[in-house]
């Protein structure tokens, strides 16, 4: 046999001994924890066929603490690129079975290697994170390796989109690659992130908790705010984010993907029937968003955190948009510190990656209380102003039923920037409910009165008729048109295909100051 030969034998043996990672034994004990192997995510993940594996020899150079006498095949992860839907995507995955998927000096390399070559692209880069955290064997240099993820993590943010997806264990300085990402993935039962474990906390505070309670894949999603979709199994979870990235631009200078749809009719005739006309009756918004949308198309985003306002990603006549809903189901659909914050991020999310956005609009006003007031829910309302107002993408709003006071002007009004607002003609647009507002006005003349609460009601009703509806508003431009709510997919596709071409610049500067 020819020499070259040799070498070919030699170069696949090698290459089959890295794609085997930590081993058959190790490999099992994966599986047994419900967990699947770096390799196998990223088949699941990407097309049949398209992946191609980058620096698969790099090894790690440390030789301290018998580390001189390990392998450690692709140093604990696998980077490369293939595609998803047909287009190219940028990864990572780690492999717990090398080193339990610690990062170390190299580790890091072939990260911060592989996102520059996503960023160079301009194509989005996942990561699938399954690791113990640094690698404590390699000292300062491994929490250097982290030092140049989370650098490229900030300066790509805006430009590519990351998804962070958590398939194990994710802790102290790692978890902060994923917190600046777009979108954050987790899996029931098998995926954590904390900065310190439950023993260090105990230590500490005397605290005990499980790592399920502390930093499991429900606690992100539902308390903590950290997450954003939540997947059941693994396949589940990967064929989610195959569907998050059917919606997203490939970079920062792209439009959403269209997708054509069958024409058919824009009425919805059922719309009419779908919110209460009694402003304090509760109803599921999420009605509202079937009804406008291409069907089947909406893709809620953080379903279980700060469930009084409502985001995701939809589709109208096959154009991608962003929905920023209040849901009158939970705190009548005021704001709070949460739902400003899990608003004001999507916001900006969008405008980063040209997807218009749309607001549903049904507020009583920004929440009240001690403990959001000493919360900071002065500075986690300016987010959604500060958010609106920068987003220069096409921006539609449509006032359901309640509008009121500042909140009324955060979401969307036309003074901060919105380019259409359309006002169901039941709306009410004021400072505050006519309840409140005949009860300051009125104060005098409902207690001097002889039947208080007959002149009470009289008082709300004439507050009602002369300022608590849209046709004021929209008598000073502040609201575009009143509209039939049977026509507001009508109005919206209208109004979508007219700013299609919008451009809109600000003043030169580096960078604004949102209040963090």
């Amino acid at each position: 046999m020819p020499d070259i030969y040799v070498k070919i034998d030699e170069l696949y043996d090698r290459k089959r001994e890295i794609e085997l990672g930590g081993g058959d034994e190790r490999i099992a004990k994966q599986h047994e924890k419900g967990k699947l192997t770096a390799r196998e995510r990223i088949e699941l993940l990407v097309d049949p066929g398209t992946f191609v594996e980058l620096n698969p020899f790099i090894a790690h150079r440390s030789t301290d603490f018998g580390l001189d006498k390990q392998k450690g095949p692709g140093d604990g992860v696998v980077t490369g690129y293939g595609k998803v839907n047909g287009r190219p995507v940028y990864l990572f995955s780690q492999d717990f079975t090398v080193f339990g998927g610690a990062l170390g000096e190299m580790h890091a390399k072939k990260i911060a290697h592989v996102m520059d070559l996503a960023a160079k692209n301009g194509a989005p880069f996942v990561g699938l994170n399954d690791s113990g955290g640094a690698r404590i064997q390699e000292g300062v240099v491994s929490l250097d390796g982290y030092g140049h993820i989370f650098y490229r993590n900030a300066i790509y943010s805006g430009v590519i989109p990351q998804i962070s997806v958590i398939m194990g264990p994710c802790a102290g300085g790692a978890v902060y690659s994923p917190a600046i990402t777009d979108f954050v993935f987790m899996v029931e039962k098998t995926s954590q992130m904390f900065i310190t474990g439950p023993k260090v906390i105990e230590t500490v505070t005397g605290e005990k908790i499980s790592s399920e309670d502390l930093g499991g894949a429900r606690v992100h999603n539902s308390i903590s705010g950290n997450a954003h979709f939540l997947g059941e199994t693994e396949e589940e979870t990967l064929e989610a984010v195959r569907l998050l990235l059917s919606y997203l631009p490939q970079n920062s200078s792209q439009k959403p993907p269209y997708h054509d749809i069958e024409e058919g009719s824009d009425y919805r005739r059922d719309l009419a029937d779908v919110v209460p006309f009694d402003a304090v009756r509760p109803y599921d918004v999420r009605k509202v968003v079937e009804q406008v949308v291409d069907s089947g198309s909406f893709l809620e985003i953080q379903r279980d955190f700060a469930k009084n306002i409502v985001i995701g990603l939809a589709r109208i006549k096959g154009e991608v948009v962003g929905l920023v809903c209040n849901q009158p189901k939970f705190m009548a659909g005021g704001l709070d510190i949460n739902s400003s914050d899990k608003a004001a991020r999507f916001i900006r999310f969008c405008d980063c990656f040209n997807i218009p956005i749309i607001t549903f609009e049904d507020v009583t006003g920004f929440f009240p209380g001690i403990k959001q007031e000493h919360g900071g829910i002065i500075r986690h309302g300016a987010k959604i102003l500060y958010a609106y107002s920068e987003a220069t993408v096409p921006k539609l709003t449509v006032i359901l039923r309640k509008a009121y006071g500042g909140a009324y002007v955060a979401l969307n009004s036309k003074s901060i920037g919105a380019d259409l607002v359309f006002a169901w003609p039941n709306a009410e647009i004021a400072v505050m409910g006519p309840e409140g507002a005949a009860n300051i006005i009125f104060a005098r003349e409902i207690q001097q009165s002889e039947n208080p609460e007959a002149t009470r009601q009289q008082k709300i009703s004439e507050y009602r008729n002369k300022f608590a509806n849209p046709y004021v508003a929209a008598s000073q431009g502040m609201v575009d048109d009143v509209i039939d709510p049977r026509e507001t997919r009508i109005k919206l596709v209208q109004g979508l295909e007219m700013l299609r071409n919008k451009q809109e610049t600000r003043p030169g500067k580096k960078h604004g100051n949102i209040p963090l």
